[in-house]
């Protein structure tokens, strides 16, 4: 097997029919391409290490992309309310974690669900938008990186 190049890297997985994803399985993907993404704001911003993995621990956790979906939420199309609607609902078979309320737990859930479809769509251009926008509407919670 040839190694992947980075050219490649959208081409390597055939997902095939993207509606037998359910939504949770969608924010299993989704919760790694916002890590992801935050991860890569923040190695921009010129922090140390240890600066940086505390912020982005803030980051990501369920109130922070609670904020962020609700700061992008004008923005989304009926496909994509759709799917941050089903992420919500859905029924996790473990309880949110302790420092997270349900209710921004199931919206954290949703975000992540639209960063997975997207992702599985590969429709990478409208997640990168929308993650971008995200962090900029919030941006005042996090302070200036760059």
């Amino acid at each position: 097997m040839n190694p992947l190049v980075l050219e490649d890297f959208d081409k390597a997985f055939s997902f095939g029919d993207t509606r037998s994803f359910n939504a949770l399985q969608l924010a299993y993907l989704g919760d790694t391409l916002h890590d992801l993404y935050v991860r890569s704001y923040l190695l921009t911003s010129g922090m140390q290490v240890g600066a940086m993995h505390k912020m982005a621990t803030r980051m990501v956790s369920a109130g922070a992309q609670t904020a962020m979906l609700e700061a992008i939420r004008g923005e989304l199309d009926e496909e994509e309310q759709d799917i941050v609607k089903k992420g919500r609902n859905a029924q996790a078979k473990h309880a949110p974690p302790k420092h997270a309320s349900a209710a921004d737990y199931g919206q954290a859930t949703g975000l992540e669900a639209l960063w997975g479809m997207l992702y599985v769509k590969q429709r990478q251009e409208r997640m990168l938008y929308l993650m971008g926008r995200a962090l900029e509407k919030t941006e005042e919670l996090w302070g200036k990186h760059n």
